[in-house]
């Protein structure tokens, strides 16, 4: 699959200021049913290095906890395993896959929600939310099954690169709200439990594995019933210039 690289700083807030602009009824509906991006902001993080060693229920000795809205800055996720090389992310207001998300990632980004109904930012206590697409726009996240337990992602922000290790995989169905309720949650799969170490999810459609069964049922947005989330715990926040191994 082609590698996916980061948009440079100004492009990337070119880009975003292009997509404040869409209206929610914008946009062509793509081959998994997703229609072209929204309104976005950027988070300020402070994080210091925290233990490097992978383990579901050790939580990092220090990161950052406030999440404050500031200009959009170039943010990006690599995933080895699959042969994703810094597949740019674009931050918006709102919630996992809404409108907004939706066209975002039609421009082949992935999406991260923040806000009351979203996540936190890189490297911050909570859950860090990324969608994008698996089979049109470009297909980013094509391979995310693949994904192991153990496995790295980084995400590289401020010049600071956050790297998580893959502790589980989700399930999540667009027809339960408990089900969304557990994906967004600030503690992936616990909703209303209060949040000790920073989490993340990625998260892409489930759309071959859906139609294999007969599932062919779609939202509004054409979205299939069931996504395929990877869930992964903080081990270590670092300036990018010390991580060279990070994509």
């Amino acid at each position: 699959m082609p590698s996916h690289r980061i948009v440079p700083a100004a492009l990337a807030a070119a880009v975003l200021a292009a997509l404040v602009g869409c209206s929610s009824g914008a946009g062509a509906a793509s081959s998994d049913g997703k229609p072209a991006a929204d309104s976005a902001a950027g988070f300020s993080t402070k994080t210091v290095t925290t233990p490097s060693a992978v383990s579901p229920t050790a939580s990092p000795s220090v990161v950052a906890t406030a999440l404050t809205p500031a200009p959009p800055i170039a943010t990006a996720i690599a995933i080895p395993r699959i042969g994703l090389d810094d597949l740019s992310v674009v931050p918006y207001e709102g919630t996992s896959d809404d409108w907004a998300g939706t066209r975002i990632q039609n421009k082949g980004f992935a999406a991260s929600p923040y806000g009351d109904e979203g996540g936190v930012g890189p490297g911050e206590i909570g859950n860090y939310l990324v969608t994008a697409h698996r089979l049109s726009a470009g297909g980013p996240l094509r391979d995310l099954p693949a994904l192991n337990t153990g496995d790295p992602v980084f995400v590289t922000a401020g010049g600071m690169v956050h790297e998580y290790r893959i502790t589980e995989t989700r399930k999540t169905s667009f027809r339960s709200k408990r089900s969304l309720a557990e994906q967004r949650a600030a503690v992936p799969g616990e909703p209303g439990k209060k949040p000790t170490k920073a989490m993340i999810t990625i998260s892409t459609c489930a759309t071959p594995e859906d139609n294999a069964s007969g599932n062919f049922w779609r939202d509004d947005r054409g979205n299939p019933e069931h996504r395929i989330d990877k869930i992964g715990a903080l081990v270590s926040s670092r300036p990018a210039a010390d991580a060279p191994n990070a994509s």
